[in-house]
């Protein structure tokens, strides 16, 4: 420990120590001043909700994330060093004897895209926590958090908080930073907190305007600790309606790490306050303006689809050191650690949300995270998995994480396919055809063929494929891979089709198809009957029920002679939707009846939004539009189930629960609402080149209409509109000139008419929507259809439900009402207004769940 305490110098020990500096010492202090006000946007999408103290918030933006939870405690970070943790505020009321704890005050939370704003709310006072996270500001700052006091008597108000001082794992920390506070005079208001560490590289500011420190023990006091406060007085007269920042800023160089550099860092930020967040608030309305939305009878779908769209872009980070930005995983809050949730940047993570960035329309956002990806490309051609955000600080290389799993490789080249389809951005291809044409080169010279004791498809010998542990050791070969290797052989044709390639579109065409057959006739289960798990070296299956083979539909890229889905789906398509596989909150990636299930586990039986997605686009794309829609609303509830306006990580198998370690701003989470709603329930596929939008919709049959507004095609944007009515539904195009774009539909029956829609005639008999959410704890115990087919005047339902209970299922009579007899079920209510009708179906006494068939004749 240091001898002395220096004004000017840096302090860092296992003691939290505190000293005070006046002006007279150093540069002048900046003076930092409330604002009279600011406009805050009130347009746009908003969530309200009451606050549950335990819940978690994410504010995040390009240069620091706000974590916390809805009592209002939160820790902050200026990417990417963790500043403060554990923030409460305390309340001394003039004359009021009592302290106010006003955290658990907090009574309501409200999430707007560019804002998160908790309440406190006392009867001696109303305080509104504002927190944003702009992505201008002067450098070294990030999030913001605005405080409005509205009192009604004198009040003075205590903010403590612990200092952290710390870089994001795995850059090294050193101990406890020390804490000075910098002011005009050891006597006056105003001032600021520097946070030094051990080094002079580093350090940081934190202060609001008008406070005064807490307790600041001198050097000569016996070591001990203190709480780090913040205390600010608010006159009600002076002061309402004012907004006091929290002001934060940090120094990572010695010219930037000064005490003064830091004070006139926090100036800057305090006196742009006003111009930032506009620009920032802009910047969200210019992406909801310009990006993908719909607009459907159900509300709860559109809010969340939104909400998706919001969350992805929150989630755009600015890299360390560079001017590139690319996504992180997610984010929760860190706790004692400095690892916040997944808030680094991952491969896959990222390539299977594209699909849905794609889908909206961000094609800058799209090109830029394949290029973050191609810029680490290992030299083999190998495309990384995971970098930190302090990744360029360290040797990276060194830790066993950056190219650790082998599923990013293939992900890589559809993710290439499927912006270049989507964008007409065929340059791309050009610019870096040799990033992507090592990319494919990897993935096919690790596939070993019989003459190296393989089968020609990509394995787990160069890294994880999905699972990172398994109870009877890892796998050889995971369907999940396989699966991968032939769609992205798919994608490759197509990349070199638009490259002009005869010869490498032929072989990549002609390794899609091998693989495909593969595939079928390794992988294919009959017991079960559905695709193993696994296939291990010695050529024998692990045959673990689970949810990989799903990704057999993910790509829908129209190849030539290839397999879309796989050749034994029926069986597979219905355990997906079945009770063991799927709880009414999602999808497990492992059956509940295998020995090996575990609803706590990781890897094991827990819920995934991501298996939810893959399994929902594989039901519409397998004509199974009923389980399809129900997984898909299991996602989109879950935008309003833990971390408002973001879809969590994972979830309990048995429990409908989040982990409490679940990632709760989750990336791919809330893309699994934006993929399956347009290229599942719409079927909208966009081929930018040709400039034709294939529509293969598949509405809920109570759906009246509905809109897919702002769709681009090139340098073409149209709304797409359907109308469901009279047995058909009719689709058309509405934009400044829509004969330009060409509207095709594969689904049975279809015609194009004169006037360049596209109708597509209804079966006369279908059944409507019934699923509803889940409540907190609940187990599964919906009923569900796990398949539907139809015959000549005929259609077949196979429902699971529990034993002994009844379920009420809604039928929707298209045209003239036909007559109708049912067999394993009876009309309990018929000639209801808009041509529908309602059966009731029991389901056998017993145990657990049973399954029944429903015959209707008309």
């Amino acid at each position: 420990m240091r001898s002395l305490i220096s004004c000017s110098g840096f302090l860092g020990t296992l003691i939290l120590t505190m000293t005070i500096c006046s002006a007279s010492a150093q540069a002048p202090v900046p003076v930092f001043n409330a604002l009279a006000s600011m406009d805050l946007n009130q347009d746009g999408p908003v969530i309200r909700a009451h606050a549950e103290a335990e819940k978690p918030f994410t504010v995040a933006g390009e240069r620091g994330v706000v974590l916390g939870q809805q009592n209002g405690v939160f820790e902050a970070w200026v990417l990417p060093v963790k500043l403060l943790s554990h923030l409460t505020i305390e309340a001394d009321i003039e004359g009021y004897s009592v302290p106010v704890d006003l955290n658990p005050q907090a009574a309501e939370i409200e999430v707007r895209p560019d804002r998160t704003v908790i309440t406190y709310s006392h009867i001696g006072f109303t305080v509104r926590q504002i927190m944003f996270s702009p992505a201008d500001g002067p450098a070294g700052t990030g999030p913001v958090v605005l405080f409005e006091f509205d009192c009604l008597h004198p009040t003075d108000f205590t903010l403590r908080f612990t200092p952290e001082l710390r870089w994001m794992w795995p850059e090294r920390n050193e101990g406890v930073p020390g804490m000075e506070w910098v002011a005009p005079s050891p006597t006056a208001a105003g001032g600021y907190y520097v946070l030094h560490a051990d080094y002079p590289n580093l350090a940081a500011a934190i202060t609001i305007p008008g406070a005064k420190p807490g307790i600041l023990a001198p050097y000569q006091e016996r070591p001990q600790v203190h709480p780090v406060e913040l205390k600010l007085h608010i006159d009600p007269a002076r002061d309402h309606g004012r907004l006091f920042p929290l002001l934060m800023a940090v120094g990572t160089s010695k010219a930037t790490a000064t005490n003064a550099e830091l004070g006139l860092t926090l100036a800057k930020l305090n006196g742009g306050l006003a111009a930032t967040y506009r620009s920032h608030a802009g910047k969200f309305e210019s992406l909801l303006a310009g990006s993908v939305s719909i607009d459907t009878p159900n509300k709860e779908l559109d809010e969340a689809f939104r909400w998706g769209v919001i969350s992805i872009e929150q989630l755009r980070t600015r890299v360390q050191g560079t001017d590139e930005t690319a996504l992180v995983a997610g984010y929760y809050a860190s706790g004692d650690s400095a690892r916040p949730g997944f808030g680094w940047f991952f491969g896959r993570d990222a390539l299977y949300t594209l699909y849905a960035v794609n889908g909206y329309g961000d094609f800058s956002l799209s090109k830029s995270e394949l290029e973050f990806l191609i810029h680490r490309q290992r030299d083999d051609g190998k495309i990384m998995h995971e970098y930190s955000q302090t990744a360029a600080a360290i040797d990276w290389k060194a830790f066993p994480y950056m190219y650790a799993a082998a599923d990013a490789t293939p992900l890589f080249l559809l993710a290439v396919a499927d912006y270049v389809r989507s964008s007409g951005d065929v340059g791309f291809l050009t610019a870096y055809r040799q990033a992507i044409e090592k990319a494919w080169d990897f993935e096919t010279s690790h596939a070993p063929g019989p003459e190296k004791g393989g089968n020609g498809i990509y394995d787990n010998t160069q890294g994880t494929g999905w699972v990172e542990s398994w109870p009877s050791g890892m796998p050889h070969q995971e369907i999940y891979l396989a699966l991968l290797d032939q769609q992205a052989s798919g994608a490759m044709s197509q990349v070199e089709s638009l490259l002009g390639d005869k010869t490498k579109f032929a072989a990549a065409q002609k390794r899609a198809d091998q693989v495909a057959k593969t595939i079928e006739s390794q992988f294919y289960d009959p017991r079960k009957p559905c695709y193993a798990f696994s296939r291990n070296a010695d050529g024998s299956l692990d045959r673990t029920l689970t949810v990989y083979p799903a990704l057999a539909w993910w790509s829908s890229q129209d190849i030539e002679g290839g397999l879309t889905g796989l050749a034994h789906s029926a069986e597979c398509l219905r355990q997906f939707g079945g009770h063991t596989l799927n709880s009414d909150w999602g999808l497990r990636d492992v059956a509940n009846d295998e020995k090996i299930y575990d609803g706590m586990s990781y890897h094991q039986g827990s819920v995934w939004p991501l298996f939810t997605g893959w399994a929902a686009l594989a039901e519409y794309r397998g004509g199974q539009p009923l389980p399809g829609y129900q997984m898909l609303m299991e996602n989109a509830y879950l935008t309003r189930a833990q971390d408002l306006g973001a879809d969590t990580e994972l979830l309990s198998g048995d429990f409908f629960v989040p982990f409490g370690r679940s990632t709760s701003h989750q990336l791919w989470s809330s893309a699994m609402v934006v993929t399956p709603t347009l290229r599942g329930l719409f079927g909208i596929e966009v081929d930018a080149q040709s400039k034709t939008i294939t529509v293969n919709p598949q509405l809920p049959a109570d759906w009246d209409h509905a809109e897919v507004r702002h769709i681009s095609i090139g340098t073409e944007t149209v709304d797409l509109l359907f109308a469901q009515a009279a047995g058909q539904v009719t689709v058309s195009i509405a934009g400044p000139d829509p004969t330009k774009i060409k509207l095709l539909s594969t689904l049975p029956g279809a015609k194009q008419s004169s006037a360049g829609k596209v109708v597509i005639p209804k079966p006369a008999v279908e059944v409507g929507a019934f699923f509803r959410p889940p409540v907190p704890g609940d187990r599964t115990q919906s009923t569900r259809i796990l398949s539907q087919e139809y015959g000549p005047r005929k259609l077949t339902l196979v429902l699971e439900g529990l034993a002994g209970r009844d379920a009420t299922i809604p039928l929707v009579l298209n045209g003239p009402s036909p007559k109708l007899t049912i067999e394993g079920a009876w009309l309990s209510r018929a000639g209801i207004a808009h041509e529908s009708s309602v059966m009731t179906v029991h389901f056998p006494v017993g145990d657990g769940w049973k399954t029944t068939t429903v015959t209707l004749n008309w």
